[in-house]
């Protein structure tokens, strides 16, 4: 009896430490560099503007962060790329693929939006798979741009200072596509602002007909995700868990953290390939994944350049976007994921 008393004890311990994320490249995008702690086992991925806890089994964000300020927002922002594409980090198994969503009926909704990011670089990383989510299209083109995204962008642009912002989903309205991405029934996006130590939450069904309801309160929010964001609004003396310990389920993901960017080939391109030459030969690049469709000669060119010019090991992947009414895709279009050191 002890004996197994003493394993579930174990068990326990290693879910709540498998649940803590380092995000040792990215602390600065957490108010006071405190990351959240979640009853979920994720994967932390850093991007230049925002971070990612990401659900291996939801295949889907348990919530993003963005640092945000009226500078960023106000100043002119990149055109919408709409380049989707898969997460290279993340192990094949556990990606959401551009396939899962073709025909499902549902957007691939952005977490971080694209409309906050005021740079090309972030703007493409946005449209990785990692940072969405299935939600209902009316909800995610309607409901949520106009009644979530938009009122939180205005806060951001009359408040003082920076604005941190966290987007998630929780629930589970079934799934979809071969690698059975988890439909959320429920979307909210947390907004904090630390001059005044205030935090409120938007909180939506995710379905076409969903209703706008007053935001809820961050102590609200904490009870219906299970998530403590350890934001100053709340007592914390009640932390079952260190957010900053180590393990070596943490220390075995710092490979996946890094900064990676898309680079997309319609056709072939000497600058393009030299840019990324140069990044590999410089010492910059760690690893970079070819993903095309129909392609397969330009992304074999650009492959075997890169091989017989630097000793990197390049890996390739087939697979085809979907499109919808209103984006179309060029099939021929070759795209490099490329890690930064």
């Amino acid at each position: 009896m002890n004996f197994l008393r003493n394993l579930l004890t174990l068990v326990a311990i290693t879910v709540s430490f498998n649940a803590l994320a380092a995000f040792e490249n990215c602390k600065d995008l957490f108010p006071a560099q405190q990351i959240p702690t979640s009853p979920q086992v994720g994967r932390d991925l850093c991007f230049d503007s925002f971070a990612i806890y990401y659900s291996p089994q939801e295949k889907k964000p348990i919530y993003t962060v963005e640092r945000l300020s009226k500078e960023q927002l106000s100043t002119p922002h990149p055109r919408r790329s709409n380049q989707f594409y898969e997460e290279a980090r993340l192990p094949f198994s556990e990606r959401a693929l551009l396939s899962d969503y073709r025909g499902s009926g549902f957007d691939r909704g952005h977490n971080a939006p694209a409309g906050d990011m005021s740079n090309e670089r972030s703007m493409a990383q946005s449209f990785s798979l990692a940072n969405m989510m299935p939600q209902a299209r009316q909800n995610n083109q309607g409901i949520w741009a106009k009644n979530v995204e938009e009122p939180t962008r205005a806060y951001i642009k009359r408040a003082s200072g920076d604005i941190y912002v966290f987007t998630g989903s929780t629930g589970s309205s079934g799934s979809i596509g071969r690698s059975r991405v988890t439909i959320p029934s429920h979307l909210y996006k947390l907004v904090f602002d630390p001059s005044k130590n205030t935090a409120w939450a938007y909180w939506v069904e995710n379905t076409n007909e969903a209703s706008m309801n007053p935001p809820i309160s961050y102590q609200e929010l904490m009870q219906k995700t299970g998530i403590d964001f350890h934001l100053p609004v709340v007592d914390d003396t009640n932390l079952a868990s260190n957010p900053t310990a180590q393990t070596s389920e943490i220390k075995a993901q710092k490979t996946l953290v890094g900064g990676w960017y898309p680079v997309f080939f319609d056709g072939y391109s000497p600058s393009k390939l030299n840019e990324v030459l140069n990044n590999v030969k410089s010492g910059k690049v760690a690893s970079i994944q070819i993903q095309y469709d129909r392609n397969e000669t330009l992304a074999k060119q650009i492959a075997s350049q890169i091989e017989s010019q630097t000793n990197l090991k390049v890996s390739s992947i087939q697979s085809s976007p979907p499109e919808s009414p209103t984006v179309t895709y060029e099939r021929n279009r070759v795209t490099l994921i490329v890690r930064s050191k």
